[in-house]
C-alpha cells in the first residue's frame, strides 16, 4: 500500500473488475511501502482538512435516539481536534502518555481520537458498558493521565480517580453544569465544551514514526486478567488491505485510482456505517479511523441496536459499505425476511466477523440485500489478516477466506509446521510478507507483559488461538477458539456447524452450543437457544405447559440437525434462554455457558 506520500496509488492499476479469481495476482505482486515517518490523525484528517473541499466534505453523520442528525465536515473535524489537542497539552499530556477515551459513537470520539494521535499520545480505547472493575484495571494497568468520557462515563471515572495515581483529569463531554471559570463542571470533572471554546484552532502536528505506538486496546482478558495490545500508527496501513478487499474496492474511484488530496475531490460517494463499538478493535481500526483514511463519512449512532433502527440508518444515510456481526446480521434476517420491502438500500459492499456468517445469513444477503458478504478473520493484536473480497475472489459461504494481500497466513501444527489440507491447526501470520519485507499490521507487544508477547510466536509465526482448516484452494474454514472444540464421545465437536445448523430453523433466533460433563461419555453436546419472536409469542400463548412446548421443539430441533449434521453433532439437550452471554463487540461468550455447565456438573457429583 503506497503511502510514501500520504496518499494510497490503487496497488493494482489496470486490473479489470470482473468474476475472474484475480486473487493470485493480488496476493503475489503486493508490495508494503511504509514511510519512515507516519502518523493515524494526520492521513485520516489533517490531509483531508487542507483539500479545497474540507469546509464541505463529511466527515461524521452524527445521529441518536429521538435527535436530529447532525453533519461534521473534516474542517470542523480537525479544528476541533486542534482545540482538544492544546488542552490536553494544557493539562500535562506528552508524547506517549495514555488518554484514555470512554465514549460511544458520537462526534466528539472522532475529535478525542484525531486530537490524542496528533499528539504523539496514545490513544486508549475504553467500553461505556465497562463496570468499574474493568475500567479501574485498565486505568491503573495503563497508567492514563488523562480520561475523556461522556455523560455516562464521567462520574464513574471520577470515583475512580482516587484508585488510580496517574490519573491525573477526567474531562466531561456533554450536559455539565460549567463553574463560573467555565472550566470545573459542578460534578468536578473538566467542561469540555468551556475548555475547547478557549483555545486556538491551530495545533502543529507532532512528527511521529511508523513504529511509534499510538493505540493501547485492552483484549477481552476471556483468560487471566486483559493484556493491553499496543498499536503503531503503520498498524494501519496494515490494515487497509483488508479493509479495502472486505468493503469491495472502498473509497477507490470508479477508475481504480484512489481519491485525490492534490485536486480536493473524489468521485467516490461511499458512506460507512456499523454498529461495532469504536472502543474496540472492530469498530475503530474495521470502520472510523479506515473510512476516515479515505476522506469519506461515517454514520456515528448514540444508541441500542435494533434490526429497526439498522435499516434506518441504511436508508437515512445512503449507506453504501457495513461492517455487521453474524449476531446483528441473524437478528436482522429474522425481523425483515424480505427487508428491500421496507427500506430504500444501497448497499454495495458488506463485511462481517467475530463468528462465522454460515450459509443461512450468506444466502440472505446475497438475495435480500443484494450483496455478497465477505467474511473476514483478524485479532487486535494482528488484525483484518484473513478474509474475502467478492468483487475479486468469489467467496464460500461459512469460510473465512483467504490471507489478505500484504499478509503471508497458514494453518500451522504445534511446532509451527503447515498443516496438510484438511487438518486443523492454529491460524497464524508470519511477521514477514510472501516477499520477505515486514508486514506493518503487526502490534508492538503487551504492554508490561514481555512474557505474554512471547509466548504469542512461534518463530516469525504469531499464533492466533483460533482453529482452521484449509481446503484444496486455498480458503480457511473457523473451527472455533481452541478453548471451544471440545470432544463428546470420542468425536471432536466444533460449535459453529451445529450453531449454523440451529439458526436455519425458524424456530431460533441464536444459538451456542458447548459440552455438558458426561460421567460415561466425557461430554454431550448441549445447545443454548434463543427461540425466534413468533416462537416466543406462541410459546406464552400456548395452552399446554411450556414443558410440553419446550419438549416439542427440542424434538424438531434436534430432528432438524441429525438430518443435516452427522448423528454425533445433534445436541442431546437444548435450554431455551432469553438471550446468550456476549461480548460488547458482538461475541458469543461460550466460556460463560461452559463454566456454567461445569459447575451444575459438580453440583451434582458428575465431575469432582
Amino acid at each position: 500500500m503506497n503511502t510514501r506520500d500520504v496518499n494510497v496509488s490503487h496497488p493494482f492499476p489496470g486490473l479489470p473488475q470482473d468474476q475472474v479469481d484475480h486473487y493470485d495476482p493480488l496476493h503475489n505482486e503486493f508490495r508494503w511501502l511504509v514511510p519512515e515517518h507516519l502518523n493515524m490523525a494526520e492521513v485520516c484528517c489533517g490531509r483531508w482538512a487542507r483539500a479545497q473541499d474540507a469546509a464541505k466534505r463529511v466527515a461524521v453523520n452524527a445521529s441518536s435516539a429521538g435527535a436530529v442528525a447532525t453533519v461534521h465536515t473534516y474542517s470542523e473535524l480537525q479544528q476541533q481536534a486542534n482545540r482538544l489537542s492544546q488542552v490536553l497539552r494544557a493539562l500535562g499530556v506528552a508524547r506517549g502518555d495514555r488518554v484514555a477515551i470512554v465514549m460511544p459513537q458520537r462526534f466528539e470520539t472522532a475529535v478525542a481520537y484525531i486530537a490524542v494521535l496528533q499528539m504523539g499520545a496514545v490513544a486508549m480505547p475504553l467500553s461505556v458498558l465497562f463496570g468499574p472493575e474493568a475500567l479501574a484495571y485498565r486505568l491503573q494497568d495503563s497508567d492514563a493521565v488523562v480520561a475523556i468520557g461522556d455523560e455516562a462515563s464521567t462520574a464513574g471515572l471520577l470515583a475512580l480517580r482516587a484508585d488510580c495515581p496517574a490519573l491525573r483529569d477526567v474531562l466531561g463531554v456533554g450536559a455539565q453544569e460549567s463553574a463560573a471559570a467555565g472550566a470545573v463542571a459542578k460534578d468536578g470533572a473538566l467542561d469540555y465544551t468551556a475548555l475547547l471554546a478557549q483555545q486556538s484552532a491551530d495545533f502543529t502536528l507532532v512528527n511521529t514514526r511508523a513504529e511509534d505506538p499510538a493505540i493501547l486496546i485492552y483484549t477481552s482478558g476471556t483468560t487471566g486478567n486483559p493484556k493491553g495490545a499496543l498499536l503503531p500508527h503503520r498498524a494501519l496501513i496494515g490494515n487497509l488491505s483488508g479493509f479495502v478487499c472486505s468493503q469491495n474496492w472502498f473509497g477507490f474511484d470508479p477508475d481504480g485510482t484512489s481519491p485525490s488530496t492534490s485536486s480536493g475531490r473524489t468521485d467516490s460517494r461511499a458512506v460507512l456505517w456499523s454498529p461495532a463499538d469504536w472502543a474496540w478493535t472492530g469498530g475503530l481500526m474495521d470502520a472510523l479511523l479506515p473510512t476516515l483514511y479515505f476522506g469519506r463519512p461515517i454514520v456515528a449512532y448514540n444508541g441500542r441496536f435494533t434490526p429497526q433502527v439498522a435499516f434506518e440508518l441504511m436508508q437515512q444515510f445512503g449507506v453504501t459499505h457495513s461492517f455487521l456481526f453474524p449476531t446483528a446480521l441473524k437478528a436482522m434476517m429474522k425481523a425483515y425476511p424480505h427487508p428491500r420491502a421496507h427500506f430504500s438500500l444501497k448497499l454495495q459492499a458488506l463485511m462481517s466477523a467475530g463468528e462465522a456468517v454460515g450459509d443461512a445469513v450468506f444466502d440472505y444477503c446475497q438475495r435480500e440485500l443484494g450483496v455478497i458478504v465477505n467474511e473476514m478473520f483478524g485479532q487486535t493484536e494482528i488484525n483484518y489478516i484473513v478474509g474475502n473480497c467478492a468483487i475479486f475472489w468469489q467467496p464460500k459461504a461459512g469460510s473465512m477466506g483467504k490471507g489478505y494481500p500484504g499478509h503471508q497466513v497458514k494453518v500451522i501444527d504445534e511446532n509451527g509446521h503447515e498443516c496438510a489440507v484438511g487438518e486443523p491447526g492454529d491460524v497464524a501470520l508470519n511477521r514477514f510478507d510472501v516477499h520477505g519485507q515486514p508486514d506493518p499490521i503487526f502490534f508492538l507487544g503487551y504492554w508490561k507483559n514481555d512474557a505474554a508477547t512471547q509466548a504469542k510466536f512461534t518463530g516469525d509465526w504469531c499464533r492466533t488461538g483460533d482453529l482452521a482448516v484449509r481446503d484444496a484452494d486455498g480458503y480457511l474454514w473457523y473451527q472455533g477458539r481452541a478453548d471451544d472444540v471440545f470432544k463428546a464421545a470420542g468425536y471432536r465437536i466444533g460449535p459453529g456447524e451445529i450453531e449454523n445448523c440451529l439458526v436455519k430453523h425458524p424456530a431460533v433466533a441464536n444459538a451456542a452450543v458447548v459440552p455438558k460433563p458426561d460421567a460415561e461419555r466425557g461430554a454431550v453436546v448441549k445447545a443454548y437457544v434463543v427461540l425466534a419472536p413468533d416462537f416466543v409469542a406462541a410459546r406464552a400463548d400456548n395452552k399446554r405447559t411450556s414443558a410440553a412446548f419446550d419438549a416439542e421443539i427440542t424434538a424438531q430441533l434436534q430432528a432438524h440437525v441429525r438430518s443435516l449434521l452427522a448423528p454425533y453433532e445433534y445436541p442431546k439437550e437444548i435450554e431455551f434462554i432469553d438471550a446468550l452471554p456476549m461480548t460488547t463487540t458482538g461475541k458469543v461468550q461460550r466460556r460463560v455457558l461452559r463454566l456454567q455447565e461445569e459447575e451444575r456438573a459438580r453440583k451434582l457429583g458428575v465431575i469432582p
